[in-house]
């Protein structure tokens, strides 16, 4: 018999769980991020975070602002800075599709996981617009509807 293999103790992506609760997304874009040695090593280890992430459009092109990713624990004097901003890598008419959307229909660049790609690292972003306070509320009866429901439907074929 073929013996189990180990799950790995480092996740597959790392996710923003408080998009989806405070924004309603649009549209969503795959882009590659520059990043140093250290960066990607502590990414592959999970210690980052993309929940007070947001993104925003320079001169130069797309630029993610919070996002963190702590300091390698084997790195030396020259790790990198946890919060610096990070240039993501877009196609030319993404990049401008983005830029119209954001000053036009007044949406925000919002970070929806980081993951890797054949070895590289990229960033599903999305663009949302911000929920209110009553969205959020008409969203959670709705889960807790749809939890009801199927507690119900369980306990029927019970």
């Amino acid at each position: 018999m073929a013996a189990k293999k180990k799950k790995s103790a480092r996740p597959k992506e790392i996710r923003n769980s408080s998009a989806f609760r405070d924004y309603f997304i649009e549209e969503r874009f795959e882009a590659g991020i520059v990043l140093t040695g250290t960066e990607v090593k502590s990414i592959r280890a999970g210690r980052a975070q993309i929940t007070e992430g947001y993104g925003r459009v320079d001169k130069d092109g797309l630029t993610l602002y919070h996002m963190h990713i702590a300091e390698y624990s084997h790195g030396n004097v020259h790790n990198h800075d946890p919060y610096r901003p990070r240039r993501l890598l877009l196609h030319r008419r993404e990049l401008d599709r983005i830029a119209t959307a954001v000053h036009t229909e007044n949406l925000t660049i919002v970070p929806l996981r980081v993951y890797f790609k054949q070895g590289l690292v990229k960033v599903e972003i999305g663009l949302g617009r911000g929920k209110k306070l009553y969205d959020k509320r008409e969203d959670l009866k709705k889960k807790a509807h749809e939890q009801e429901m199927k507690r119900a439907l369980k306990a029927m074929r019970q």
